[in-house]
C-alpha cells in the first residue's frame, strides 16, 4: 500500500470558502489533501495505509486563531508554545497568529526567528507572528516594516496597546503602504480609558467600580478611519465591541476604505452581567458591554460588517486574577472555546453553519494573507473533525492550557472537536473521537 495515505470516509465535507458542505470522503498523501469529495472511492476501497470512519462527523479546515498571547519568551509561567499548542489542538485550531507583547517584544527579525524556531521544534500547531509597531511598544519609533515584512510577520500592531500618536501612526500607515503590510489597532482612547475596570454605565455605578465610556472605543475609530482614508494600507480594528463602532466601520466598508475588524466570542457571548459581585475571570480590555451593544456584535458578525471571530487568548495565573477586581488583570483564555462559542451563532440562528466557520477559518487566513483556512488539493492537511451538534459542558480543570483563566467554566456548549490533523498528522484525538 502508497505510503503517507489516509482516507476518511463518511464525512459531512465543510468548506466555508466555497461552500461546500457534502458528504464525501477525503484522502490525505504525504501530509497533503489529494483529494476530497463524494466521489471519491465510490468505485471500490481505497488502497491506504489508514482508514478512518468519520461516521458522519464534520470534516473542515482547521480554525485560525489570528489573536493570540502565547507568552513566550518572557512569561512562559503562563504559557508557552507547547502549552499554548495543546490547546489550540484540543480547540481544533492548526494556525495561529501570536501578538507582539512578549519580552522582548516582537520588534525585531531575531524575535521573529526564535518564535519561529521554537514553533517547529514543538511540531504542534502553525505560528505566525505579529510585529510590533514601534519599538518596546513604546508608541514612538517605528520598527522595520520593511525587514520584519520580509521575515514573515503577517502584521504590525502594539498588541494591546492603542497608537495614540496621530503623527506616527500616520507615518507609519504611509511606510505600510510601501510593502501592503496590514496594521492592527487596539481600538481605545487612553485618557478616556485610564483607571477604568468595566464598562461604565448603571452596573459599574452601582458595583463602585470606575467604568470605561464606550465613545473611548468609537472616538479611537473614527479618528484612525480619517487617518486611513489618507493612504491606502490595510486598517484592522481589533475585538471591537460596541455599535457606534461598528457603525462606523461598516459606514467606511461601504466607502471603500480598506478597513476590517475582528471580535471575540466574549463579546457576543457574554455581556457586562458577567461580572456578577466582582467576578475578576470576566474582567477584559475592552470590557465586556452592556446587552444593546452585545447583540449589535451578533449583528454585525452577521450582516459581514466583523470579518473575523478571534480567541483573544490571554492567560493569566491565578496570582493575577484572583486578587480585588481593581488589581486583577485583564484578559481571558480562549483557544479551548473558540469554536463552541461561535457554533452559539449557528445554534442560536443568527447566521448558518458555513458561515460561522468562515468567520474561524477561510476569513481570518485572508486577513492574514495565509495559505490555510480551505479545502483545497495540494494544501497541507491541517483539519478538524467536530460534532457540530454534541452537548458538553466546559470544565476548566481539563483545560490544556496552563493557565485557566477563563469566564466560561461550567457554561454548557454544543459543538465539540474530536480530532485535530496538521500536515496530515492526528495531533489531538478526543477519547470519544472515531479511529
Amino acid at each position: 500500500m502508497p505510503a503517507g495515505r489516509i482516507a476518511y470516509l463518511n464525512a459531512r465535507l465543510l468548506d466555508p470558502a466555497t461552500g461546500l458542505d457534502e458528504t464525501g470522503a477525503l484522502l490525505v498523501e504525504d501530509g497533503k489533501i489529494a483529494d476530497f469529495g463524494a466521489h471519491l472511492f465510490k468505485g471500490g476501497a481505497p488502497s491506504v495505509r489508514q482508514v478512518v470512519d468519520c461516521e458522519g462527523l464534520c470534516l473542515a479546515p482547521g480554525l485560525v486563531d489570528m489573536r493570540v498571547q502565547l507568552r513566550e519568551p518572557g512569561q512562559e509561567h503562563l504559557e508557552d508554545i507547547n502549552s499554548a499548542g495543546d490547546a489550540a489542538l484540543a480547540g481544533g485550531v492548526t494556525q495561529l497568529a501570536c501578538l507582539p507583547n512578549t519580552e522582548p517584544a516582537i520588534d525585531d527579525v531575531p524575535v521573529v526567528e526564535f518564535i519561529a524556531r521554537r514553533a517547529r521544534e514543538a511540531k504542534k500547531v502553525k505560528i505566525n507572528c505579529y510585529a510590533a509597531l514601534t519599538k518596546g511598544m513604546q508608541g514612538k519609533e517605528l520598527t522595520e516594516i520593511g525587514l520584519l515584512s520580509d521575515a514573515g510577520v503577517v502584521a504590525f500592531t502594539d498588541g494591546e496597546k492603542p497608537t495614540t500618536n496621530a503623527k506616527t501612526l500616520s507615518r507609519a500607515l504611509k511606510y505600510a503602504e510601501a510593502f501592503d503590510a496590514m496594521i492592527v489597532q487596539h481600538p481605545e482612547e487612553p485618557t478616556l480609558a485610564d483607571g477604568g475596570l468595566m464598562n461604565k454605565g448603571e452596573l459599574s455605578s452601582r458595583l463602585g467600580l470606575a467604568g470605561i465610556p464606550r465613545e473611548a472605543e468609537v472616538i479611537m475609530v473614527e479618528r484612525d478611519l480619517r487617518l486611513a482614508a489618507m493612504s491606502g494600507t490595510r486598517f484592522h480594528f481589533a475585538h471591537v465591541t460596541t455599535s457606534d463602532a461598528l457603525d462606523a466601520i461598516r459606514k467606511a466598508k461601504a466607502q471603500g476604505l480598506p478597513v476590517t475588524c475582528d471580535t471575540a466570542p466574549h463579546y457576543f457571548a457574554l455581556n457586562e452581567t458577567a461580572i456578577g459581585n466582582y467576578r475578576t475571570f470576566a474582567k477584559v480590555s475592552p470590557p465586556l458591554r452592556d446587552e444593546a451593544d452585545r447583540q449589535a456584535v451578533v449583528a454585525a458578525i452577521a450582516d459581514g460588517t466583523i470579518d473575523a471571530i478571534a480567541s483573544d487568548h490571554a492567560p493569566h495565573d491565578q496570582d493575577s486574577k484572583r486578587l480585588p477586581f481593581p488589581q486583577a488583570s485583564f484578559g481571558i483564555i480562549g483557544l479551548e472555546t473558540l469554536l463552541p462559542l461561535t457554533l452559539e451563532l449557528y445554534h442560536n440562528r443568527h447566521m448558518s453553519l458555513l458561515e460561522a466557520l468562515a468567520a474561524v477559518t477561510c476569513k481570518p487566513a485572508d486577513l492574514l494573507r495565509l495559505k490555510a483556512g480551505r479545502l483545497r488539493r495540494g494544501a497541507p492537511a491541517d483539519l478538524v473533525v467536530f460534532d457540530p451538534d454534541r452537548p458538553w459542558q466546559i470544565d476548566e480543570t481539563q483545560m490544556k492550557s496552563r493557565s485557566k483563566n477563563t469566564p466560561f467554566d461550567k457554561r454548557p456548549v454544543q459543538g465539540k472537536v474530536l480530532m485535530t490533523i496538521v500536515d496530515g498528522r492526528t495531533l489531538y484525538r478526543a477519547s470519544d473521537a472515531p479511529l
